[in-house]
């Protein structure tokens, strides 16, 4: 325990939570509102649980600076995000918090705080009223339940809550008569506190000025909000003018050149205290129709975008290395060295034969970043929140104007010739989403999602593939690569260590080859290689067998199955988990129809399924089907 000027709180002791101890905390109205995403949400939980176990040693989460309001009331000065984020992951984890005398609130924001008193019944028809929700507090719940769903089973979520145990904040209260507001704004201008991007974005700017560091400005806060279509970043005059009147046009470089930007708003190059000066009036810029801002969550954040993007530039531009050995970005996309990535592009690359001019590099590179946004949201797949949903849906659409007043997100069409059907289009959507939600599962780490690079930089190349039938093929190229690569290896006995992409890419076959029969299945993150006929047989009940790791005999099920499920024989888990088997992947719903008995499993029913499964694999790669197989 430090002093006790500045105590040492701990999560969860036996005395209750860090909320269920009497304190109080306010969040003031000077304060943004809650904002953190997935990726940082994620990375806090992953924290706690890489806290080693068989140990008593503390893991510091960092300070929460406050200020005394009365007994027991504290008002947060810094430290909100976290302190909120930790409040959903006690709640989601079923420890108690003294809701009754506001634990957690927030200073003149009732939709936050009647999201906190209802967290519970999120999502449950009838239980609360959309209008009042805090749709940001309410998305990090959802990643918060899927995060712990995914990967935790009742044992891992039983470690969690130990780990937390062993987890503690300093509380730091600030002297009386402080000025808070210039303490908060002191908190939030020191240079740790900066987001990468928001100190590249200052690098970036240093050699502009005048209409080009207006339009750089412009263009990248727009861009840097990923939770809604970019269009809906600038005002109506300018968003025709860079996207047509129907909001659905390529934002080619004459239109954004033909943009009277507002050399007022950043007109000269910005300083670092100049973009943290900027921060709020950014939030707080949205297209005056953009009334839904949550109802769409993208697959990566801006941090990662914008390495796709110089990835996307450097080859529309062919700027490469000067060593022509040594790859001028490398391939693993490494948000930690955002900014190292971009000076070394300028400072070790060549363009047209010669140095790289920052200016001009600064310039066609916020042309890009607008340009690829704009395919992003159109044609890259991203979740989707309507009525109320936590969970989402996978959703592929475009924003198109209706008519001066209105506009709405349609389906984006695929088109093969100008006189399809409408049918016809929505079926090549789904198509394009199913693949693309298929890749989106399988390369859970945006550090490795290369298929993104790959897609926005063919349409870059050809802006017209957007709206183009072909679209979908090239998506496939982007699985049937990774599944090539498994096949040529001729070796189909990894097991657990089978590329969850080429089990996922069969269910897209599958899915592909019987749509109507299959119209129920949604690519979900099955995370788990899982064996249909155990590894290890419950209770010794039947015998072990040695080609338990063939191909035949695997699927993808989520983490969080009932780890009884792992030991049961087939016939067992065919008949007790049936719910389960209809709502999983479709090899494993396969595995279970073709099930009779566990000697015929073994007999041969296995290895014809195997056939079967490694043939259809074949045919979508272009591979002989005389490829020797295991027997």
């Amino acid at each position: 325990m430090m002093s006790g000027i500045v105590p040492e709180l701990a999560i969860i002791d036996t005395a209750g939570s860090i909320f269920d101890r009497g304190d109080r905390y306010e969040i003031p109205l000077y304060q943004r509102p809650y904002a953190w995403g997935e990726e940082h949400i994620e990375r806090l939980i992953e924290d706690i649980d890489d806290i080693p176990t068989g140990s008593d040693q503390k893991y510091y989460l960092g300070s929460l600076v406050v200020a005394r309001k009365g007994d027991s009331l504290w008002e947060v000065i810094d430290g909100q995000q976290r302190l909120t984020t930790l409040y959903l992951l006690l709640s989601a984890l079923g420890i108690r918090s003294d809701e009754e005398n506001g634990a957690l609130t927030f200073s003149c924001r009732a939709k936050s705080d009647y999201t906190l008193a209802h967290l519970g019944k999120l999502g449950i028809s009838g239980e609360v009223e959309d209008k009042l929700v805090e749709q940001n507090i309410a998305n990090g719940m959802r990643v918060i339940m899927q995060k712990l769903a995914t990967d935790f089973d009742e044992e891992g979520l039983a470690t969690l809550r130990k780990k937390l145990a062993r987890t503690c904040l300093y509380r730091i209260e600030v002297p009386e008569h402080t000025d808070l507001n210039h303490y908060f704004e002191i908190m939030n201008t020191r240079g740790e506190q900066l987001e990468q991007h928001e100190v590249l974005k200052a690098w970036l700017m240093e050699p502009l000025s005048g209409r080009d560091a207006a339009m750089f400005a412009s263009i990248w806060d727009a861009c840097s909000d990923m939770s809604c279509y970019v269009q809906m970043r600038f005002d109506v005059p300018i968003r025709e003018k860079l996207f047509g009147w129907g909001f659905d046009a390529f934002p080619t470089s004459a239109r954004i050149r033909s943009v009277p930007w507002n050399t007022e708003k950043g007109g000269n190059s910005l300083g670092i205290k100049d973009i943290v000066s900027s921060r709020s009036v950014c939030e707080g810029q949205r297209g005056e129709e953009d009334d839904d801002p949550s109802r769409f969550e993208s697959i990566i954040d801006f941090r990662f975008f914008l390495l796709h993007v110089l990835k996307v530039f450097a080859h529309t531009k062919s700027i490469v290395g000067k060593d022509e050995d040594v790859p001028l970005i490398a391939s693993l996309l490494d948000d930690k060295k955002l900014g190292q990535t971009f000076h070394e592009v300028v400072s070790k690359g060549l363009w047209e034969g010669g140095p790289v001019d920052r200016a001009r590099f600064s310039i066609e590179f916020a042309e890009c970043l607008l340009q690829t946004r704009f395919l992003f949201d159109k044609c890259i797949v991203k979740r989707e929140y309507v009525g109320g949903d936590l969970d989402g849906k996978w959703s592929l659409k475009e924003l198109r104007r209706e008519s001066k007043k209105s506009y709405r997100y349609s389906n984006t069409k695929f088109k093969r010739t100008k006189c399809q059907w409408a049918s016809t289009l929505d079926k090549t959507n789904k198509s394009v989403l199913m693949i693309q939600s298929c890749l989106r599962v399988s390369y859970t780490s945006p550090k490795v999602m290369h298929w993104i690079t790959e897609l926005l930089t063919r349409m870059m190349d050809d802006p017209s593939l957007a709206g183009s039938e072909e679209f979908a093929s090239i998506a496939e190229e982007c699985a049937s690569g990774a599944a090539r690569e498994f096949l040529v290896s001729g070796d189909y006995m990894q097991g657990v260590n089978t590329p969850h992409i080429v089990l996922n890419y069969l269910d897209y076959l599958l899915w592909s080859r019987e749509k109507r029969r299959y119209d129920d299945f949604v690519f979900e993150f099955r995370t788990s290689v899982e064996h249909w006929y155990p590894q290890n047989p419950s209770d010794d009940t039947f015998v072990k067998w040695g080609e338990v790791d063939r191909f035949g005999n695997l699927c993808l099920v989520q983490r969080n199955v009932n780890s009884k499920f792992s030991n049961l024989n087939p016939v067992a888990k065919k008949s007790t988990y049936q719910e389960m088997i209809a709502k999983g992947s479709l090899k494993l719903r396969r595995m279970s129809e073709l099930t009779q008995g566990i000697e015929d499993w073994k007999g041969g029913v296995c290895q014809e399924h195997e056939r079967e499964m490694l043939g259809i694999l074949k045919e979508a790669c272009g591979i002989p089907s005389d490829l020797t197989l295991n027997d």
